[in-house]
C-alpha cells in the first residue's frame, strides 16, 4: 500500500546585502577578514563577497576609484549581550583593527554600549548591545566623532603618575580641578589592590565633571607577578590582567569606557602568558 509522504519545507534564509566602493580592494579584503573572522567567499580581480551567518549578510566590495561615502553613514550590527560586544572587540583589537568604545550612550532614542571600527575607506561599522530602547530624545552617539580621540585645549590641566614613583595616598590637588588623569606603568610595579583602587578613587576626586582617565600600562590576559621581561620591559615587576584594569575604570565614578590599545601580537610572552600594550580611558560621570 502505497503511503504518501510529505516533502519538507524548504525555508529559503533571508541576508541582508550590501555593496560597498573601495579604493583599494586587496586592502579592503584585508580589513573584512579579520572583521568577520573569514576569508571572502568569493575573490576575483575586481569582486569580493562576504557571506556570514551571523549577521546574515552579504557583503560585496567593487573597486571604483576613489570612494566618497555617498549618503551612506554607518553600518552596524547589534549583539545579544555585552560579553559578546568584548569578545568581539578583543579579536578586532589583537589583529590590529582598532576600536573606539562607547558605554551607554543615548543614539537613535535609545541607550546603547558600542564600539566603531573604520574600513580602509573611512566606512564606519558600529557593534552595539540595546539596553534601553524607549528613550524620548535621539541623543549624539552616532556621530564621527566617535572614532575621534579627545583633544584638551592648551590651558587644561593634567596630573600624571608615571612608573617608579611612588603612589600619593593622595593626589595634591583640589576636588573637582584636574581636566586629566594619566596613570602611564603605575600598576606595572607590585601595588595591593587597595592601592590601585586608593589611586582610582582620588583620580575620580580630583577630575572635573566629564574629565578623562587615561591608563596607560603593560597588562596580561591574567595577572603576572615578577615577570623576567628583557629590554625595556625589564623595569616591568608586575602585570594586571587587562579585565581587572578596565574594572577599575569603570566604577560607578566613571562612563564612557573605551579600549583604545590593545596591541597585537603581543610584546611579550611569558609563562605561556600573551603581554600587551594597554590604553584604556573613561570620562568622570
Amino acid at each position: 500500500m502505497a503511503t504518501n509522504m510529505a516533502l519538507p519545507t524548504v525555508v529559503p534564509i533571508v541576508r541582508f546585502h550590501i555593496s560597498l566602493n573601495v579604493t583599494d580592494l586587496e586592502r579592503s579584503v584585508r580589513f573584512y577578514e579579520i572583521l568577520f573572522d573569514r576569508p571572502p567567499a568569493k575573490r576575483r580581480d575586481d569582486y569580493a563577497k562576504f557571506e556570514t551567518e551571523d549577521p546574515p549578510l552579504v557583503l560585496s566590495l567593487e573597486p571604483n576609484g576613489k570612494s566618497g561615502g555617498g549618503t551612506l553613514n554607518h553600518l552596524g550590527i547589534r549583539l545579544g549581550n555585552a560579553r559578546q560586544l568584548v569578545a568581539v572587540q578583543e579579536r578586532l583589537e589583537k589583529r590590529g583593527v582598532r576600536s573606539q568604545r562607547e558605554e551607554g550612550v543615548e543614539c537613535c532614542y535609545a541607550k546603547q554600549t558600542k564600539f566603531w571600527v573604520q574600513d580602509p575607506d573611512n566606512t564606519l561599522w558600529e557593534f552595539y548591545t540595546l539596553d534601553d530602547d524607549s528613550l524620548d530624545r535621539r541623543g549624539v552617539g552616532q556621530s564621527l566623532e566617535a572614532m575621534t580621540s579627545s583633544t584638551l585645549p592648551d590651558d587644561a590641566v593634567v596630573w600624571e603618575h608615571r612608573l617608579g614613583t611612588p603612589i600619593p595616598v593622595r593626589i595634591d590637588a583640589c576636588d573637582g580641578s584636574i581636566d586629566e588623569v594619566r596613570l602611564r606603568g603605575s600598576f606595572n610595579l607590585p601595588t595591593s589592590p587597595e592601592d590601585r583602587e586608593r589611586l582610582i578613587i582620588e583620580a575620580a576626586r580630583v577630575l572635573k565633571p566629564g574629565g578623562r582617565l587615561l591608563l596607560r600600562m603593560l597588562t596580561g590576559e591574567k595577572e603576572h607577578i615578577s615577570p623576567d621581561l628583557s629590554g625595556p620591559g625589564a623595569v616591568v615587576k608586575f602585570v594586571p590582567a587587562k579585565d581587572d584594569l578596565m574594572q577599575l575604570a569603570s566604577t560607578s565614578a566613571f562612563s564612557g569606557l573605551r579600549l583604545l590599545k590593545y596591541d597585537d601580537p603581543p610584546c611579550f610572552v611569558h609563562d605561556g602568558i600573551a603581554m600587551r600594550e594597554t590604553h584604556i580611558e573613561s570620562f568622570k560621570a
